[in-house]
This record gives structure tokens, sequence and C-alpha cells, in this order.
């Protein structure tokens, strides 16, 4: 345990109670949140009473939750002498999380994974995983050249792979970014939008831009896509190209055809990384024409350097109603 992290005191008079102390009554402060939000946010995802009592929390509850809660708060203290901050979003990871101890991952790039923790550095923030399934899903995307990344919407395929990306191109591992999606028409004409084809494009790009803009300042990213150091481009305009010393993303790629996923998947070159993210529930194909991350999956599974991760509704990091409309619409298709 970090020197000055709370210590757990047994309470004789009350068994049900963990009890923990914080020698920083600053920090403990930062701990419980503005209004106590952060303990709040605790008790009710681990049906726990926490109770303050001058320096001291006592975490009242079942056994296997009270040590849970104790074990988030521990490490939510240890982030704050650390001198970061504890904000609701690290609140959910630490919920989501597993608090088992992890072994060490020796030899990991940028020693990521030093003491189990995943942390992601890049210019404008410093993003950590929130749930078990996007720490593997991040661990993969540094140990292996071809990696996929399926589930539902709102899991942080994506964002994450921009992350890594950026974080790859910063320290110099990788010469460029390249992100790229299928632009295909989810029910409107992409003809009858005004503008040229970079207009009509653009749209669909969008997420990739909002990704770099969290990433990059964003004098720094106008100046790298001027200079063709950061390309954003539609999965058709891949064709022909030897992606070298790249960072490649293919974003929605279950909307790419059998045919662009394997010319994308071909342009693999020397020195670089490609992250392929989809869901499998979102095909915007027309009838009958099979998309590419379905025959990805299929022929590709057994290939031991590539790696596929999954993602569930209970790695939603958006707004807590977003996972539960998947799990309806997941119950709808079951049922079906």
């Amino acid at each position: 345990m970090a020197l000055g992290a709370p210590t757990p005191t047994e309470d004789m008079t009350a068994l049900h109670e963990v009890v923990l102390e914080f020698p920083d009554n600053r920090l403990l402060i930062d701990l419980c949140g503005e209004f106590d939000r952060h303990l709040a946010e605790i008790e009710q995802k681990l049906s726990v009473q926490i109770i303050r009592r001058g320096n001291q929390l006592a975490v009242l509850g079942e056994t296997g939750m009270r040590e849970q809660a104790a074990a988030v708060l521990t490490t939510l203290y240890d982030r704050l002498e650390t001198g970061r901050t504890v904000e609701p979003a690290d609140v959910d990871r630490e919920l989501r999380m597993d608090t088992s101890p992890d072994d060490e991952t020796p030899g990991s790039q940028l020693e990521m994974f030093r003491g189990g923790k995943v942390e992601i550095k890049t210019r404008k923030k410093l993003v950590e995983p929130r749930t078990d399934a996007q720490k593997a899903y991040v661990q993969s995307l540094f140990e292996h050249e071809l990696a996929f990344g399926i589930g539902p919407a709102g899991t942080g395929k994506t964002y994450l792979a921009v992350a890594v990306g950026v974080s790859m191109f910063i320290t110099g591992h990788v010469d460029k970014i390249i992100l790229s999606r299928p632009a295909v028409e989810a029910g409107e004409k992409l003809g009858y939008l005004p503008g040229d084809m970079k207009d009509k494009v653009d749209p669909y790009m969008q997420p990739l831009y909002d990704a770099l803009n969290d990433f990059l300042p964003g004098k720094q990213l106008a100046k790298l896509m001027e200079d063709k150091r950061i390309e954003i481009a539609p999965l058709a305009f891949m064709r022909g190209r030897t992606l070298s010393n790249a960072f490649v993303v293919l974003d929605e790629a279950q909307n790419a055809t059998t045919m662009q996923m394997k010319m994308f998947l071909t342009r693999l070159g020397e020195g670089s990384r490609m992250v392929i993210t989809g869901d499998r529930s979102q095909i915007d194909l027309p009838r009958g024409v099979q998309s590419g991350l379905r025959d990805a999956e299929r022929l590709l599974n057994n290939i031991p350097k590539i790696s596929f991760n999954y993602f569930t509704a209970r790695d939603v990091v958006r707004h807590p109603l977003v996972a539960a409309i998947i799990e309806a619409y997941e119950a709808d298709e079951k049922q079906g």
C-alpha cells in the first residue's frame, strides 16, 4: 500500500463494517466529491452505506460489497496522492474494474501496464480504460499488429483506438495516423447532401475528428492534417496504397463488404499497426450483401498474431440508459 494510504481497521463492536483512515483531510474532501456525490455513487452501485467520522470512512454492508467499496476508495485515494484528480468517470471506472490484484506485465510498450495499470498518454489528456474489457482491448492494441474491437456503440472501441494511435505517434512508434470509415448510407442518400465530395463525406468522418480533437491541440492537429501525417479518409480511398509505419484504424467495419475488408487488411505495411472496430448489430449494407467484418471474424479468428476483443452492454460508458437500450434490443432479437 502506498505511503500515506488509508489503513483499514477492524471495528470489534461492529463486524459488519470496514473502517478506512485517511491521513490527509484535503484529499479526503476530494475523494468524497462535491456534496459527497462520489460516496453516493459507490453506495448506490455496491449497495453499501458509507459514514464519515472525522478523517475516517466506515463502510457498512455485505462482506463482499463492503470489501469492494473499501478497495475502490483506497484506489481513488492513492490516485489523489499522485496529484491527479478524481472525477465521476474515475469512480465509475473503479466500480467497473476487477479489484483483484493483477500480475505485472513485463516488457509492455511505454511501461503502460506496470502494476496492472493501463494508461494512454496523449497531448491533451491521460486516458484510462473504464472496464476490464476496455483494459484488455488497449493492451491488445499495444501488443498486436492487427487487432479487432467488436461490440455495441458507446463501449469506447474507436475512442481508445484513436487514443492509442495518438500515443504511439507522439512517442515515435509510428510516423502517421490514418483513420477510415466506409461511407455507407444509414437510411439517407449520400448524393442528396450539399457540397463537393469532401463535404458529402465529412459528416460520416465526424466521430473520428471528434476523437482526435480530444487528444491533440487544435493548431497541432490542423498542421498534422495539412502535412498528411494524420489522414481521415473513406475506405474506398485506401485502394492501391501500402500503409507503412502507420497506425491505421478502420471504424464502422461492419459496413465494409468482404472485398473491401480484404482490400483494407492487405494494405498493412512494414512497421504499421491496424485496428478494425465494428458493431455487428448496426449493419447498413444493402440486403444480401455480406458484412466484411463477419467474414474477417470467421476467416482470421485462429491466426495467433491477430487479436479479437469483444464488448457487451456492460462496457457502455455513455449515459446509463444507452446500456439499457442495447440490452432491450438484444433481448428482442433473441426472442425473435
